[in-house]
This record gives structure tokens, C-alpha cells and sequence, in this order.
């Protein structure tokens, strides 16, 4: 739940550990603020993946969809957690997943950081200021009947597939361009190397060539491998 607080840059969020002064204007909540306090490892934070920022809406979306039609969301909740959904899922909001990327918990406050998110962008959808969970909870609405156990891995997949073409067509230029530096250095000699000595004569470009050949293996195994991903 949430206090509003006295000073005009915070508010005050209270979990069942105690009170967290979070900023006014963030999206995020009490737990999230405490993952990004914990676990403050790498630097590198959720919002530099937008594809599974992106991926972990459209669980979410899903799973509103499906509490929905069960009866157990209310039509005025499902439409505002959708609302905040498709926000992030067009790419909006991204600042506000800052938990870092290497955390405890199994992606437990990954879970927390888009369900906080996406309840403060529903809740001002709503009519109500962030924090208000007695209007749209974090936990109990946007995450109902789920566990990060199955939420994290699903958004991992999706993410991946979100992004495959882009990996596709990254791996194909690479390709196109080792086999060129293959040609290009196609009588340049040089001593190949085994175990750190001298091995059997070979060009330059044959290297290029053996590097783009490597790559070329991967790429089939991309392709094949997508499918499996929506198992």
C-alpha cells in the first residue's frame, strides 16, 4: 500500500519489511527499490534488453487476458493493465525497469519491477495516483496466478524471438563480410597454428573463410533452433 508523503518528491510505499521513500515520478515501488539497493552489481540494468522489457509485457498482457476471462480481474482493472501494457510493449516506460540484470531470487524483482510499472501506468489510466494499490495491486492484480518461476523463463523465450531476425540478419552480414576479407586476403600466406606452434601453411584468407564457415553452422542452428522457443 501506499502513504502519500509530506515532501513533494517522494511518496511513501509500505510492504510488509516496512516503509520505502520511493520518488514521486518514477513507476516503480518499494520492492523494486529495494532490488535496485540489493543487488547492486553490474551496472547493467533491464532496460538495456528492451526485446525482454517488451516480452514481459506480453506476458503480463496475457495473463490479464486470462484472469479476465476467468472472472477473476474486473473489466476496469483488465482494460487499464492492458492499457499499461501496450505502452511498454510500442517501447515507452523503458527508463523505468532498473533493476540490475545479475540479481537473487530467480528474477524475482525483474517480476516486481514490470508488475510495479505496469500498476503505477494503470493506476494513473484509472483516475488514481501511483502508489494507490488499493485501487490496482501490483502483486495481487497484475501478477495474479503467476510465478516468476514461469513469467521470467516465458518472457526470456519471447524476448529471444523478438529479437531473432534482427540476430539473423546480423550473423548474415557478418558472414558476407568475412567471406569477402576471405578473397581479399586469398594470397596472403601465413603459417597456421596448432597448440600455440607452427602448424601446416595457409592463407590469410582461408582463415576469413573457416571463420565464416563457423558462423554460417550457427546461423542454420538458429534458424532451426526458433521454433522451439514458443514450446
Amino acid at each position: 500500500r501506499s502513504i502519500v508523503s509530506n515532501l513533494e518528491d517522494y511518496r511513501i510505499e509500505e510492504d510488509l519489511i516496512g516503509r520505502v521513500n520511493v520518488p514521486a515520478d518514477v513507476y516503480y515501488g518499494a520492492q523494486t527499490l529495494r532490488a535496485v539497493k540489493n543487488f547492486d552489481l553490474s551496472g547493467v540494468r533491464l532496460s538495456h534488453f528492451p526485446n525482454f522489457v517488451q516480452a514481459f509485457a506480453i506476458v503480463k498482457h496475457a495473463a490479464a487476458d486470462a484472469n479476465f476471462k476467468l472472472g477473476s480481474l474486473s473489466k476496469e482493472k483488465h482494460e487499464a493493465i492492458t492499457f499499461a501494457c501496450q505502452r511498454i510493449m510500442a517501447g515507452e516506460y523503458l527508463d523505468q525497469f532498473v533493476v540490475d540484470m545479475i540479481q537473487g531470487g530467480a528474477g524475482t524483482s525483474t517480476n516486481m519491477n514490470a508488475n510495479e510499472v505496469i500498476a503505477n501506468i494503470a493506476l494513473e489510466q484509472m483516475g488514481h495516483k501511483k502508489g494507490e494499490y488499493q485501487y490496482l495491486d501490483p502483486n495481487n492484480d497484475v501478477n495474479m496466478a503467476q510465478s516468476t518461476n514461469d513469467a521470467y523463463p516465458t518472457a526470456i523465450r519471447l524476448g529471444l524471438l523478438l529479437g531473432h531476425e534482427a540476430l539473423l540478419q546480423s550473423l548474415r552480414q557478418t558472414i558476407c563480410a568475412l567471406n569477402e576479407k576471405g578473397e581479399e586476403f586469398s594470397h596472403v600466406l601465413k603459417m597456421g597454428r596448432t597448440q600455440l606452434q607452427d602448424a601446416v601453411p595457409m592463407t590469410l584468407g582461408q582463415e576469413f573463410c573457416a571463420f565464416a564457415t563457423t558462423l554460417e553452422e550457427d546461423l542454420e542452428r538458429f534458424i532451426e533452433w526458433a521454433p522451439e522457443l514458443l514450446l
